[in-house]
């Protein structure tokens, strides 16, 4: 099977603990048997993986999220980076472009596009399985999988099918309606449109090149950012005349909000939090070291980081955004291929961080113009090279660089290492690199 996970989002709706770096795919929340915590992609490719081992999962995404991905799923996670969005169908033409190309998968294997981030529990996969295997033996260009809707949203487009049958062609498409037109859809039948599809490879292939001017895979690359922003419904599934949807019963669940993804998480409390007995439907999300105490209160939602601290009504969290977009700040933690960074404390003229290396890993080479840095070392073991000169450092050691050094840090084993970085103009373009010798 060869499944192309959907990987966008701005991070503003999950807002403190999203961000344009970490949107809320790479959130840590769900527990898993073992006790340790996954995001929402890991879910996603342990669920892929478990109902067909050999399957092969692309990714598309912005080239923002490549060091999220590569630090949660590993270096070896097959990526089409979009230069630029443009919206669901450039997208996933670029990634068709890449699977054809760069991974040889031929014209009548079959393709799955799906999101990444939906709540969903073991049949999902089982579904995406079918649908693949229906895409390779329909008559259909195109096969949807259709999710059976549990009440009528406004929030999604709804897919009608002309039968009631598993498997049927498809009626019409219908735009998100009000509530009460949802139930009318609903009574005659209508699906939820998730956005998970299927079809075989030649077909998109050939819609991508009547759509877009291109010849090959590196050529849509280049001219990706001039590409019209079009969505996929738009330019191609709402045209094709051969078109079927498989009905889905199983759980499927969007959850693109505080008040949605808290219905899913099964633990009241993530992080350090304290509630008493007189607080109800409550969630605390806390990233901070340090304790949130809640007494008394009902349907609320409190979520921290070092980016901002959101308390929110449950219902009143879904209109988080336009508030967010008015906060302009730092970002104050990453996850990235080689390990990550938080940011501890900024001031005027200097910014602290806690910096931590995977075993195996290190920085660029590089060096900054307009700030000093020092090091010190906190855990673990390492090696420096600074200006060509290689030494050991461990546990206590501190290194000093001034503007202009040449510099990095290369992990043994798992490594910290607090940076401070002084200077006044403290800037994540003030940095040049250069190939380590």
């Amino acid at each position: 099977m060869n499944v192309v996970l959907l990987s966008g989002g701005s991070g503003k709706r999950l807002w403190p603990l999203s961000n344009d770096v970490r949107s809320k795919q790479f959130i840590k929340f769900f527990k898993k048997e073992n006790g340790e915590y996954e995001s929402m992609v890991q879910r996603m490719f342990r669920g892929l993986r478990e109902v067909d081992e050999n399957v092969k999962i692309t990714i598309a995404t912005s080239k923002t999220q490549l060091s999220e991905i590569r630090n949660q799923l590993g270096g070896d996670v097959n990526v089409s980076i979009e230069p630029d969005r443009r919206d669901t169908f450039p997208a996933i033409a670029l990634a068709v472009l890449y699977l054809h190309d760069k991974m040889g998968v031929g014209r009548d294997e079959a393709v799955v596009i799906c999101p990444v981030d939906p709540y969903v529990e073991s049949d999902y996969f089982k579904a995406l399985y079918d649908l693949s295997n229906l895409a390779k033996e329909s008559d259909s260009n195109l096969c949807l999988l259709g999710m059976e809707p549990t009440y009528p949203s406004a929030k999604y487009g709804y897919i009608i099918p002309k039968t009631q049958d598993a498997v049927s062609e498809v009626l019409e498409f219908k735009e998100k309606p009000s509530e009460a037109l949802a139930a009318e859809y609903i009574k005659k039948g209508a699906l939820w449109n998730g956005g998970v599809f299927a079809f075989r490879m030649g077909y998109m292939l050939d819609k991508a090149h009547e759509l877009i001017d291109f010849t090959d895979y590196q050529d849509l690359y280049q001219k990706f950012s001039s590409v019209e922003k079009i969505s996929f419904d738009y330019a191609v599934a709402e045209k094709e005349e051969r078109i079927c949807v498989k009905r889905f019963h199983g759980l499927w669940k969007d959850l693109g909000t505080w008040n949605t993804l808290t219905e899913s998480i099964p633990e009241n409390i993530i992080g350090k939090g304290i509630m008493n007995e007189k607080c109800e439907n409550v969630h605390i999300i806390n990233e901070l070291n340090v304790p949130i105490l809640t007494m008394g209160l009902t349907d609320v939602v409190i979520s921290a980081s070092a980016e901002g601290i959101l308390i929110s009504d449950k219902v009143q969290s879904s209109y988080i955004k336009p508030f967010v977009d008015d906060i302009v700040g730092q970002v104050m933690f990453a996850e990235k291929s080689w390990g990550s960074f938080r940011v501890l404390n900024v001031e005027d003229e200097s910014m602290t961080i806690l910096v931590t290396l995977n075993s195996g890993h290190s920085m660029n080479y590089h060096s900054h113009r307009n700030r000093d840095e020092v090091w010190v070392v906190i855990e673990g073991s390492g090696t420096t090279v600074v200006d060509g000169m290689r030494q050991d450092v461990s546990v206590g050691d501190v290194v000093t660089m001034q503007a202009g050094c040449r510099h990095t840090i290369i992990a043994k084993e798992t490594l910290k290492i607090v940076e401070v970085q002084l200077g006044k103009e403290i800037s994540v373009y003030d940095k040049q690199k250069f190939e380590l010798e």
